[in-house]
């Protein structure tokens, strides 16, 4: 048996809620017929908004939308995607599919999207093919309240108010598609782009994130900091930045290959539930870099593109990255959230890639159907973190399981927050393709009176399709004992358990 000890007492951090975030490109079918389907379509929508995916994201707790991209934020030109729509430049997108981009979703929709979601901002600026002066007239539109060339521009095209932006991203993965730059000549180009994002509220702040590294380029993450990084003072809070970015995606097969996102065996299951905790080894070693320069953790890591990267599903644009969803990637989202959870004092964002039709995510359509994914359920089962304090848990009799020795994972994983009505949250993922594990779970001093918990299982290859939606979703889980103030209970092999205990 399992033991899972867990101290209420012994608060470790705090649970960013936009650890919980998403991501949004001008990608395949992520905006245009996923979120955005036009005023004038037949599919119900509020202000050309698909209804029923807006109001998915809003039970599922959305915290963050990052947009427009992604590589393509560096060839994004804002003032393409403002005014009356029929006069909006179109463009051949060439990084996604070689399809026409006619900008009819531009800044005006994306904070109106962002609206009836009810969730913060996080825009990306384009250095690559941009300038200075572009990026920091987009500011001057979205948040200048007074006169300016900008603002009466705004005010001409409809929206008297400015917007807030919460994040704003200076360029994207510049070390490759944004642009092929050395760390330290995207450094200096960061010190003087982020100069001109200015805060034109003091009582809105935006935070400036600034890009970091793909995967293990610990060489980036120096050379950047080492340039650009500087102590706080009272203009900048943080130095010139509020965040370092950090991407990675979990490719079973390798960048080449990939791999079927549903034709798989108990090898590369392990595989890919290794290359998932792997992430933890970078976040470890990428904060060490960081703790060099910012020892009181005061810049966040922003884990702002994440999950399974697999081959596009048969018949499909490969330009389109549109890719089915198990309980394989719901094992990874909840291996992935708990490792965030449990370094919420470096990591204090996050967003999974991406959101609708491409990738790893949460929700898919066609036409006027929609499916939710299993990684939507984990999203929905693990909503009680956001903004709850971390607290000390640990698994003792935790074996290692796998079909290969170079890709060993442990047979559970946890993460255990108390939020502000003194819930006390646990997420348990079951890792073994095969295997229950019978689990211990006891308290410092807490006697549990109060008890609600779901659960998502189904075997390992199991999806949602638009002929059999509900085929994984979230349960109620009853199957637990209460005696001597521990619960006892069986997580089933391949599962996700989420309780909530008073």
């Amino acid at each position: 048996m399992a033991k899972l000890f867990i101290n209420e007492k012994n608060q470790k951090g705090h649970i960013n809620a936009e650890i919980y975030g998403h991501f949004s490109e001008h990608l395949g079918r992520c905006i245009y017929e996923g979120l955005y389907v036009g005023e004038d379509s037949d599919i119900p929508n509020v202000n050309g908004m698909r209804k029923d995916v807006v109001e998915a994201l809003k039970e599922m707790k959305i915290p963050v939308l990052r947009w427009p991209g992604g590589c393509f934020a560096d060839e994004y030109h804002w003032k393409d995607g403002i005014g009356p729509k029929e006069n909006r430049k179109k463009m051949i997108n060439t990084h996604w599919g070689g399809v026409v981009e006619d900008n009819s979703f531009g800044t005006h929709e994306f904070f109106e999207l962002c609206e009836q979601l009810g969730c913060k901002t996080y825009v990306n600026g384009n250095v690559g093919s941009g300038t200075v002066q572009e990026m920091s007239e987009w500011v001057e539109y979205i948040t200048f309240d007074g006169v300016s060339p900008m603002a009466d521009l705004r005010k001409k095209n409809g929206h008297e108010k400015p917007w807030k932006i919460d994040y704003f991203g200076v360029g994207n993965e510049n070390w490759g598609c944004g642009g092929n730059m050395t760390p330290e000549y995207y450094a200096n180009l960061y010190r003087r782009y982020q100069t001109y994002v200015r805060q034109y509220d003091a009582q809105k702040p935006v935070k400036k994130i600034c890009g970091g590294p793909n995967v293990a380029d610990y060489f980036w993450t120096e050379g950047v900091l080492k340039t650009c990084f500087q102590p706080p003072h009272p203009d900048f809070a943080h130095g010139y930045m509020d965040g370092l970015s950090l991407h990675y995606y979990v490719h079973p097969e390798g960048w080449e290959i990939k791999g079927s996102a549903t034709d798989f065996d108990d090898k590369v299951w392990y595989k890919t539930l290794a290359k998932a905790e792997y992430i933890e080894e970078l976040i470890e070693r990428h904060g060490a870099i960081m703790d060099q320069y910012d020892p009181e953790k005061k810049i966040g890591m922003v884990v702002d593109e994440w999950g399974c990267w697999f081959t596009v599903e048969p018949g499909t644009n490969p330009g389109f990255l549109y890719q089915q969803n198990t309980m394989r990637d719901a094992l990874v989202a909840g291996i992935s959230l708990n490792i965030f959870n449990k370094h919420c004092d470096r990591v204090k964002m996050a967003c999974i890639a991406q959101m609708v039709n491409v990738l790893q995510s949460v929700i898919l359509t066609e036409g006027p159907k929609m499916i939710l994914t299993p990684t939507y359920h984990v999203f929905h089962m693990y909503r009680h973190h956001q903004d709850a304090e971390l607290v000390e848990s640990y698994i003792e009799g935790n074996k290692t399981i796998g079909v290969e020795e170079a890709y060993q994972v442990p047979f559970l994983d946890e993460s255990v927050s108390v939020d502000a009505q003194g819930y006390v949250n646990v997420t348990l993922n079951n890792l073994s393709a095969d295997e229950d594990a019978d689990v211990e779970m006891s308290f410092a001093e807490l006697k549990p009176v109060d008890v609600t918990a779901s659960i998502l299982k189904e075997e390992m290859h199991a999806h949602n399709t638009f002929d059999e939606p509900e085929k994984v979703k979230e349960e109620r889980f009853t199957d637990y004992e209460i005696k001597d103030g521990k619960i006892c209970f069986t997580a089933p092999a391949c599962s996700v358990i989420s309780f909530r205990i008073r």
